[in-house]
């Protein structure tokens, strides 16, 4: 198998390596571009790793197992508060670090805002309805905390009256009772994160938000004003997504909001820190589901949802690329995963950061284990890993892992640079089972965003369609294997704001003029829709 090292290993956003659009791999600043090689790693993975990296090999079951999906899989698409409502100053909104961040300076986001993007917030009757017609079973979207708690804090207990809580902006709470009664009269299941990166402004004024110890009981203090407001309706929460992400991109890289360079690097930001404050609130707003009431229908259930792309190693007889690709699986997916049903970090962490990784206390360490009834899983993309010749001369999160990520010549990229490596889907998904004992497990996102630029090359997705049956068909045949594998989400249901990036990047299934605000279902929409008709089956029986 011919593959290339990758030519930049330094990019500044958001998936694999390749210059600035690589979601999983290191931005600095300029002067450091092409300076560095990206470095990442772990132990080598217990149980069955050698069997599962040889995976690499084989894209399809043997014809003896037949791939399904179970009669009660959800399917459903996502989006995010920031990235589709619009109506930044309406409605009592507080103001939020994306909203700072993407005003400092014309180089943020594209030069674009999230005033406007979908216009969710004026829209979201007739969206839902948009929905329907496509046969979405389910719906994940986010709140935004500062359309909640404009200035990010409350003081509510349960059993509080709340006719009157200060701090709540219940014109926000009116806007997500309309929108969750509207999908259950559609007969679409609401799967609501509390946390999709919109931090309030005031919480990273007052204390540097996710690097301060109060942003935990500000959190669980969130999430209890959201489980008592729609609890009685939404049964399937997810509390933070893509903690990775926040840490990394935020806090190391600077190319997401608020835009700190880690210290390892010459800046202020502590994505370790963040990332441990980030597990805490995760765990303490599970408690306060769990020990408050809001968990004793027996019909609800919270979870996580974590960043987690697969690596194969370069050599697949190489045990030092084994080790490479597992401790790079580690240092993203396990950093955040391994706590909660392990109550640790990876070993790996530990033994490369030393006490640069933060440790957790005996009672911190019983409130996060088993603190989540699934994991949800957000994948896009794959990658080659191995064992560097050398240590990296440069510090941070990506030397730390001691790693050179590269590419299979065979794998076309997306518009974002990232590869295309649909058997990762399989890879990632037996990797969580095996090292997790067969957790619960939904893919909260997956999807592409597709080269073609203007209107008609954008709603005709051949692209996107490839993309999703290929990736598609890697989870039924871990289902086939024994996953637990719950549901589906695209990525995303609509073309919006997409981070660093803004508007000049188009994820999903559904097209938006930025200008006229009108929606077009795309080729892969139908094709979706037809795709959950069939529960799926549709995939193994015709390949378009």
């Amino acid at each position: 198998m011919e593959s290339v090292e990758t030519t930049s290993l330094l990019p500044a956003g958001s998936h694999l390596h390749e210059k600035k659009e690589n979601r999983y791999t290191s931005s600095f600043p300029t002067a450091l571009v092409g300076a560095v090689a990206i470095i990442v790693v772990a132990t080598f993975f217990r149980g069955e790793g050698d069997n599962l990296f040889h995976s690499r090999t084989r894209a399809h079951l043997p014809s003896t197992i037949s791939p399904s999906f179970p009669s009660d899989f959800v399917w459903g698409a996502a989006t995010s508060s920031f990235q589709i409502e619009g109506a930044a100053s309406e409605g009592g909104r507080g103001a939020s670090i994306w909203d700072t961040f993407c005003k400092e300076s014309e180089e943020h986001c594209n030069g674009d805002t999230g005033d406007v993007t979908d216009d969710h917030y004026h829209r979201w009757r007739q969206d839902v309805q948009l929905m329907k017609s496509l046969g979405l079973k389910a719906y994940r979207f986010s709140i935004s905390w500062s359309r909640i708690l404009p200035m990010g804090v409350v003081d509510f207990k349960t059993g509080d009256d709340d006719t009157n809580i200060q701090g709540v902006n219940y014109e926000g709470v009116q806007f997500y009772n309309k929108l969750i009664n509207e999908l259950l009269e559609s007969n679409i299941v609401p799967f609501v994160t509390l946390y999709h990166w919109d931090l309030p402004q005031n919480l990273q004024d007052r204390y540097r938000g996710w690097e301060d110890l109060k942003i935990i009981d500000d959190f669980a203090n969130y999430a209890r004003v959201c489980f008592h407001f729609f609890g009685d309706r939404v049964k399937h929460w997810i509390t933070i997504n893509e903690g990775w992400t926040v840490a990394i991109h935020g806090y190391e890289e600077a190319s997401n909001a608020p835009g700190l360079l880690g210290k390892d690097i010459g800046g202020m930001g502590d994505p370790y820190l963040v990332g441990h404050h980030l597990l805490l609130a995760h765990a303490t707003a599970v408690a306060v589901f769990r020990e408050e009431g809001y968990y004793n229908d027996g019909k609800s259930v919270i979870g996580i949802s974590n960043s987690g792309d697969f690596r194969f190693p370069l050599n697949s007889e190489s045990v030092d690329d084994q080790e490479a690709a597992t401790r790079s699986i580690e240092f993203q997916l396990g950093w955040f995963t391994d706590p909660l049903y392990v109550g640790d970090y990876p070993k790996s962490m530990r033994d490369i950061l030393g006490d640069r990784l933060p440790k957790f206390s005996s009672d911190e360490m019983k409130l996060i284990t088993g603190s989540a009834d699934f994991l949800g899983l957000n994948h896009y993309s794959s990658a080659m890993a191995s064992k560097p010749a050398k240590s990296s001369q440069w510090g941070g999160y990506w030397a730390d892992q001691f790693v050179t990520l590269s590419d299979d010549r065979s794998w076309e990229k997306t518009a974002m640079g990232w590869n295309i490596a649909p058997e990762g889907a399989k890879g990632i998904l037996l990797w969580i089972a095996n090292r997790y004992n067969s957790p619960n497990i939904y893919v909260t996102e997956n999807g592409v965003a597709c080269h073609g630029t203007n209107f008609e090359q954008s709603i005709h997705d051949t692209e996107r369609i490839e993309y999703l049956a290929g990736y598609i068909k890697g989870f039924g045949e871990a289902i086939a294997e024994g996953v637990k594998l719950k549901g589906y989400f695209a990525w995303s249901l609509f073309d919006n704001f997409e981070w660093q990036y803004g508007l000049s990047k188009r994820f999903g299934i559904v097209y938006v003029n930025y200008t006229s605000l009108e929606r077009t279902p795309k080729d892969s929409a139908k094709w979706y829709k037809a795709v959950i008709e069939s529960n799926g089956n549709k995939l193994f029986s015709n390949p378009s």
